[in-house]
């Protein structure tokens, strides 16, 4: 991290209750959760536990799934590739580095990335290792891959792609940092043609995925305030990609839908997010730094719902699941809400160290990775 002497970081769960205490300087406790009448029963499909999980520090490592086979890792660097139906070992590699960016897959690879700067690829087969390459900074976020390139993004906003064969540089893209940033990043949102990246300078850039040309660029946030505190926009949530649409959410700025084509804005709203948006069926969905879940058109921008009954719970990205938009909290709560207005459908505690990741849904099932390890695969009853 030399390279990031004079930069400041600041992490999501410090941010979180920043500006949130009263006169008495008290901070405001996260919300007492509501009861509530469930309509819909979640069961557990299976569990398994994967080492320590996210570790002592703040990781956001989060599983991926390529066919059948679910991956996953653990901030000691192990990383096991399971059966998606029934959890059962397909194998397990203990690589004994200090995991920050993980689980990425593409193109026969599992990829991760680790706080000493390194991405390493593993075979997608048996987990033996390929190869393994030095980047300039911490990888904070799961390195993606088209399946030619492996795209890595690292803590001094820097974007590198490698060969997904060799593991050698194809191209580098520099960008300059803010003074003071959350530490985390988006993964970079790879095709075939085109790379797509959210900046800690509230900007999105299209890169070419072959030659790391820059496509366009387009600013989402503007910094405000006079602190450099209040002047954070950190895009810190995934983009997620619909059509010709590309969806991004900043840190106190705003919500965007942009053309993937020309980087044109079609609409903005103000908001506040560390975790990206979730499309589906004509609304994006957006759990904000504060804990308010809302829905938005996705066509023209407008809400739809709002629901404020989990604030300051420390939610995760949402992800639709069936008719349902689920988060997950800092107390390892998983929650359901209706997607037509947003009311509560069902609630389930999975892990009681909490969860920071946003679930990853498959078809009829929901896999929520808990801050414990313990990776937990759920279907409605």
């Amino acid at each position: 991290m030399n390279s990031l002497a004079k930069v400041v970081l600041v992490t999501a769960a410090a941010l979180m209750f920043a500006g949130c205490g009263s006169a008495s300087k008290k901070e405001l406790k996260p919300a007492e959760l509501e009861k509530f009448s469930s309509e819909v029963e979640l069961e557990r499909s299976w569990k398994r536990n994967i080492g320590v999980g996210q570790g002592k520090g703040l990781n956001h490592l989060v599983p991926a799934l390529d066919g059948l086979t679910l991956y996953a890792a653990d901030a000691r660097g192990q990383v096991v590739a399971m059966d998606r139906d029934d959890g059962s070992i397909r194998w397990r590699s203990r690589l004994k580095e200090r995991m920050s960016g993980a689980v990425g897959v593409g193109g026969g690879r599992v990829l991760v990335g680790t706080l000493d700067g390194e991405v390493i690829a593993l075979d997608e087969a048996d987990g033996s290792e390929l190869w393994r390459a030095r980047v300039s900074s911490e990888v904070l976020a799961p390195p993606q891959s088209n399946g030619d390139v492996v795209v890595v993004q690292t803590l001094d906003d820097t974007l590198e792609a490698l060969d997904i064969t060799s593991g050698e540089r194809r191209w580098i893209y520099e960008s300059s940092l803010p003074v003071l940033t959350v530490r985390g990043h988006a993964a970079p949102l790879v095709t075939i043609r085109t790379v797509f990246a959210g900046l800690a300078s509230g900007r999105v850039v299209a890169l070419a995925a072959d030659t790391g040309l820059p496509l366009w660029e387009q600013r989402v946030a503007q910094p405000q305030g006079r602190s450099e505190l209040e002047r954070m926009v950190d895009i810190d949530g995934d983009l997620e990609l619909v059509g010709e649409t590309l969806y991004v959410a900043t840190f106190q700025g705003n919500i965007a839908a942009l053309d993937a084509a020309s980087g044109q804005v079609r609409w903005q709203r103000p908001a506040s997010s560390h975790g990206g948006a979730s499309a589906s069926l004509g609304v994006v969905y957006l759990s904000h730094a504060d804990g308010v879940v809302e829905a938005f058109d996705a066509a023209r921008g407008t809400p739809v719902w709002r629901n404020e009954s989990m604030l300051r719970r420390q939610l995760t990205a949402p992800a639709v699941f069936s008719s349902h938009v689920a988060v997950a909290d800092y107390q390892g709560y998983i929650h359901l809400l209706a997607q037509t207005d947003g009311r509560p459908t069902a609630r389930l505690r999975v892990d009681r160290k909490g969860v920071r990741v946003q679930p990853l849904v498959v078809g009829d099932r929901i896999y929520v990775y808990g801050n414990s390890g313990d990776l937990v695969a759920l279907r409605l009853k």
